[in-house]
């Protein structure tokens, strides 16, 4: 690495050199002054500085991998020694060199996930992290339980299932860094249907370009293929009857509409066509038409089921039956339970299963994947934790064992709705098209806020410790996103308003991740800053916007702009006021995304109420003629509201509880 860098030294002196004006001499003939007279040693410099500087990044990238390794062979160590503890004692002793251990590797593997340019390998890394975060509270509840009750079977089992995918976690993160092919690698990415109808429609639409690129048949057997994959829909118990047959006569209607492509195609080449005819276009056009109604059905099929499920499993009435009847040391209660959670189990798992094959991107495939092989582990891990609590039903650490494998069941299902936001994203074209506002200090402005703090980073501590805040805020932003997309006139001031702050939101939450553009704190605060001031800017529509309601409608709107103006003054105020130290800075940040959630339940109070008084508002004005006709002739019937929204709760839209009960334990210091 030394000699790398000195080399790069090197070269750089030398194109100084040779770049240096004032050392040029100008030419006897035109006076001129040339600056690249050593044409030769100028190209020899610029590969030495580019092969040194190349072989520098290679060096570097080399040293963080086997930092990544060491680490995790020490990690694999500790672990083999906890797993053998025999006593108390010994067992705090380890965990705590355990801990910080961990603490280690979470620091390594966060920045390599950051570096990741591959968008695969960041959804795998995220993935083996998240097991590793959330496993390392489940090892310290489960040895416990184990070193307590060492004759108790199901406590070993619930160990052992813990420390196996630890090891399975630790060994993915290994594969990814080195880029390694294991067995287990070919099911990281199955076939999915969104991938095939892909594939299919490329085939289909190819053949306007070139009539002879494939041949009649392949495209009749690439076809049967994606609707076989149907069969994992079609197949299913929990599949009503009306949606088997939707799909069913939608694979009906692609085969005929590809019967007809295939027949005309073949009918252009009998003639030698060089071009596709017109009889050949319709064919194309129809088959790719009755492929995305497909394509749609499926994804509805998937998107309800996920819904119904996350509302039905968000009221845990299986885990709180496990939980009373294990306490009462009831284990005929508990095998009952355990089947109904079982049940419960597969449910998700299949569900999971669909989700993949219809998210659309393979980052999203990976955590469908992810979501699926959670659920499938953790369901049997809380049954032995509740056969163990049955069977001491007065021990504590059993039945804090129970309660932090029911905690990660919980969290999944808060994981998996997010997803599903994400997978509905991506379907209707939303990811990525409102999250481009971003507004970054710039020379001259806010300096004086800007010289009088340290511009750092949140380090991999930090984060994990915000990871609920920053998914609180994720949430609600996507929350605004819906509500925002169920105006009829998007360009309404209170739309395009609403639109930034729920932009900047989502960048602040990302910040919380290490990801994004806002690198380091000072881009945080002047993101609130920004965001305050679009705030006022909204209250300042707002108001104008009550002007033309009747008094109570115009109450209801008042009242939630005065918490949106008290709100964006107490960010502003925040993000203007200068600290120093690392614990003083992390305060702040603190501080400052949870006013902007705060900001965002408001809004997400406003705009459902807001969006039904405008649509009122222009029926009223379209029959009776004006505004003030609207007035002065309201009736005396109920006045538009929301109660939901009024009151602002926000059941994020799946029925699932609120964050603060789901991710108890997530946090990898608290663990140790």
């Amino acid at each position: 690495m030394g000699q790398a860098c000195f080399e790069a030294r090197r070269a750089g002196d030398a194109i100084a050199q040779l770049t240096d004006v004032g050392a040029a001499v100008p030419a006897q003939s035109d006076g001129r002054v040339t600056v690249f007279s050593d044409r030769t040693g100028m190209v020899k410099a610029a590969r030495l500085l580019l092969s040194s500087v190349t072989k520098v990044l290679v060096l570097a990238d080399r040293i963080v991998i086997k930092q990544i390794i060491t680490s995790r062979n020490k990690v694999l160590v500790t672990l083999d020694h906890l797993e053998r503890v025999s006593t108390f004692q010994e067992f705090v002793q380890i965990f705590s060199q355990f801990g910080n251990e961990m603490v280690e590797f979470a620091h390594l593997t966060g920045d390599r996930q950051n570096d990741l340019k591959d968008e695969k390998k960041k959804a795998r890394m995220a993935a083996a992290r998240a097991v590793l975060e959330k496993c390392t509270m489940m090892l310290l509840t489960a040895s416990k339980t184990c070193l307590r009750h060492p004759d108790c079977e199901s406590a070993k089992i619930n160990k052992d299932a813990v420390f196996q995918r630890m090891r399975c976690a630790l060994e993915q993160v290994i594969e990814i860094v080195t880029e390694a092919r294991s067995c287990g690698e070919s099911k990281i990415l199955p076939t999915s249907i969104c991938n095939g109808i892909k594939d299919f429609k490329s085939s289909v639409e190819s053949l306007r370009g070139n009539l002879y690129s494939l041949p009649p048949q392949s495209m009749g057997s690439q076809l049967e293929a994606l609707v076989e994959r149907t069969e994992d829909f079609t197949d299913s118990a929990y599949t009503s009857h009306e949606q088997r047959q939707a799909i069913l006569g939608l694979c009906q209607l692609v085969r005929q509409d590809t019967q007809q492509l295939v027949h005309a195609w073949m009918e252009a080449q009998s003639v030698q066509a060089k071009d596709a005819t017109e009889e050949m276009e319709m064919g194309i056009l129809k088959t790719c038409q009755s492929v995305c109604d497909l394509r749609r059905e499926l994804h509805k099929v998937a998107v309800s089921r996920a819904s119904d499920l996350l509302k039905v499993h968000g009221e845990q009435l299986p885990l709180r039956a496990l939980k009373a009847s294990g306490a009462e040391g009831n284990l005929e209660a508990v095998t009952e339970y355990a089947r109904k959670l079982t049940e419960q189990k597969e449910q998700l798992v299949e569900t999971c299963r669909l989700l993949c094959h219809v998210s659309g991107t393979e980052p999203l495939e990976i955590t469908c994947i992810h979501a699926e092989e959670t659920f499938h582990v953790i369901g049997p891990q809380i049954i032995s934790a509740a056969q163990t609590l049955a069977l001491h039903p007065s021990s504590k650490i059993a039945k804090e064992n129970l309660e932090v494998f029911c905690e990660a069941w919980d969290s999944q299902l808060c994981d998996m709705a997010l997803l599903l936001r994400e997978i509905n994203d991506v379907f209707e074209g939303r990811r990525g098209d409102k999250r481009t506002y971003l507004s970054l200090p710039r020379p001259g402005k806010h300096s004086a806020n800007l010289k009088s703090a340290k511009a750092v980073k949140l380090d991999a501590e930090e984060q994990m410790s915000m990871a609920k805040l920053g998914l609180e805020l994720r949430l609600l932003s996507s929350d605004v996103d819906s509500e925002m997309d169920k105006w009829e006139d998007q360009e309404h001031d209170i739309v395009r308003q609403s639109q930034s702050m729920a932009s900047m939101a989502y960048n602040m939450y990302l910040f919380t991740r290490g990801e994004g553009l806002l690198k380091t704190t000072l881009d945080l605060f002047h993101q609130g800053e920004v965001l305050s001031e679009e705030g006022l800017q909204l209250c300042s529509s707002l108001h104008t916007f009550s002007t033309q309601l009747v008094d109570e409608e115009k109450a209801l709107v008042t009242a939630e702009m005065e918490k949106l103006l008290a709100l964006c003054q107490q960010l502003q105020m925040g993000a203007k006021t200068p600290v120093q130290g690392k614990t003083a800075t992390f305060l702040k940040v603190d501080s400052s995304i949870q006013t902007t959630r705060g900001v965002m339940a408001v809004l997400l109070s406003l705009l459902p109420l807001c969006n039904k008084l405008n649509r009122k508002y222009k029926s009223e004005r379209s029959s009776l003629g004006s505004p003030q006709g609207w007035k002065e002739r309201q009736d005396a019937s109920t006045p538009v509201k929301d109660d939901s929204a009024i009151n602002g709760k926000n059941t994020n839209g799946f029925g699932v509880k609120p964050l603060d009960q789901h991710m108890a334990g997530l946090n990898l210091l608290e663990s140790k």
